[in-house]
């Protein structure tokens, strides 16, 4: 049900914003950094963000060192900017403020619904939010400074690739890059009723005691978990980033043994009970009925689709234009309809990447399509339960391969460009470190970088 209700990674940096008072009850300060601090709660942030951003979630021993590293050049990043008045105008931070503000607003539905779950008004977050994106930028200008100069010649990417023993090259399966525009029709007001008076009837026979809670869960509920729990989940009000915020917000307003009214959220329609209170911690039950969409709603999304596939094959219009006109996939508008890679950045995908319900019946229409083809309208059941139609294109595909300067002279070329960067900004930071205050928690003094800097330091 957590994965069913989850809310994007990307409302993180909200999450923390709005339960920093919390943290900073067992917070201390790690680092120091001329006027600026580091707070153990900044890299256990940091660390959460790296644990959603790998595969199978476990990070090396050695990523809070790493994470503490990373903060501690940014902090200088930030002050040798200032130093340097680098440009970063008001216009620029509002610019990225309002963009960030807009975007929550949108997720969360209005202004109101964003300070019921995080507690804050707009303008508060404002406040919040105005001095981390201020560094954020500082330090990108920053860095770019830093790097703006650095360049690999053709002979030093053949020189690093030389280098790589060749029982460790990389040996690369066939890779694709898959687009796909969707169209998810939208449940009739007579469906919609129909799913909240179903819910409305359970709740009538729980109450008048002529069925119990969880046997109707068991029989009626559309979440995936329920035969596992019968939709009994475990809460808590810090845990913004993990839950439907129309859900959540639904749930904390019920007392114990209550029974909420039919709640919308993006999954569906439920009825919330409330099983147990203490303090910010609930346990809730509840049954969810998606409002079913008809044959006839799935004929017009196909018949629209197909519609946008000819347009497409005839030169018309191009399949990023039909994405931004007519996809009703959230994320497509930042994506531009592509998949994305779930182990690195960018788009290529092996087979085995598509492993989510939906997408494994992409790998059967891949069978028979070839690069830049496009398939016929399909309809299919979406991550969050949602029967949508969708169009499959095959942007490229590549043969299995050990990598080789030929075939991946791009990636071969970025990876030294990222080592020779990486380089430089290490040089700088030598130089510059010694000319600020920095203090680090004794814990983190032997981190490989960490130690070398303190050692500059101490030359000093």
């Amino acid at each position: 049900m957590k994965k069913l209700l989850a809310l994007s990674a990307i409302s993180l940096t909200l999450m923390q914003a709005a339960s920093a008072q919390h943290k900073l009850i067992a917070d201390k300060i790690i680092g120091i950094v001329g006027d600026k601090i580091i707070l153990k709660s900044d890299m256990e942030g940091a660390l959460a963000d790296q644990e959603r951003n790998t595969p199978d979630g476990q990070l090396p021993a050695d990523a809070p060192c790493k994470t503490l590293e990373m903060l501690i050049s940014q902090k200088v990043m930030v002050l040798q900017a200032e130093r340097d008045s680098l440009p970063v105008s008001d216009a620029d931070i509002e610019g990225q403020m309002e963009n960030r503000i807009r975007y929550f607003e949108q997720m969360y539905g209005s202004k109101e619904k964003m300070k019921e779950v995080t507690g804050y008004s707009v303008y508060q977050l404002r406040e919040r939010f105005r001095n981390p994106i201020k560094e954020n930028l500082l330090a990108q200008a920053m860095r770019n400074k830093v790097i703006e100069q650095v360049k690999v010649t053709p002979s030093e990417v053949k020189r690093y690739f030389d280098a790589i023993p060749k029982d460790s090259l990389k040996f690369y399966e066939s890779e694709l890059e898959i687009g796909q525009i969707v169209i998810t029709p939208k449940a009739t007001r007579e469906m919609d009723q129909y799913a909240i008076d179903r819910l409305l009837e359970f709740k009538k026979r729980v109450q008048n005691k002529e069925a119990d809670f969880g046997s109707l869960a068991i029989l009626y509920s559309e979440d995936p978990g329920v035969k596992d729990n019968k939709g009994i989940y475990p809460m808590n009000r810090n845990d913004k980033n993990t839950w439907d915020p129309d859900f959540m917000a639904a749930a904390f307003r019920l007392k114990e043994g209550e029974i909420s009214n039919p709640v919308k959220s993006a999954h569906g329609y439920h009825i919330i009970q409330m099983l147990k209170r203490q303090g910010d911690n609930i346990t809730v039950q509840h049954i969810l009925i998606r409002a079913a969409v008809t044959k006839s709603d799935l004929a017009k999304a196909t018949e629209k689709l197909d519609s946008v596939r000819s347009q497409i094959l005839a030169n018309k219009i191009t399949f990023a234009q039909a994405v931004s006109d007519f996809s009703d996939e959230p994320s497509a508008k930042f994506t531009g309809g592509m998949l994305q890679s779930k182990v690195g950045d960018g788009t290529l995908l092996t087979i085995d990447q598509l492993d989510d319900p939906s997408e494994k019946e992409i790998v059967l229409m891949l069978e028979k399509l070839k690069p830049g083809e496009i398939s016929k309208p399909t309809t299919f059941v979406d991550d969050q339960g949602h029967t949508a139609v969708r169009l499959v294109f095959l942007k490229t595909r590549t043969q299995p391969h050990r990598e080789n300067l030929s075939d991946d002279y791009s990636r071969i070329q970025q990876r030294t460009l990222m080592i020779k960067q990486a380089e430089a900004i290490n040089k700088w930071l030598m130089e510059k470190i010694p000319t600020f205050y920095v203090n680090v928690d004794p814990e983190y003094k032997t981190c490989t970088h960490i130690s070398q800097w303190m050692g500059q330091i101490a030359k000093k």
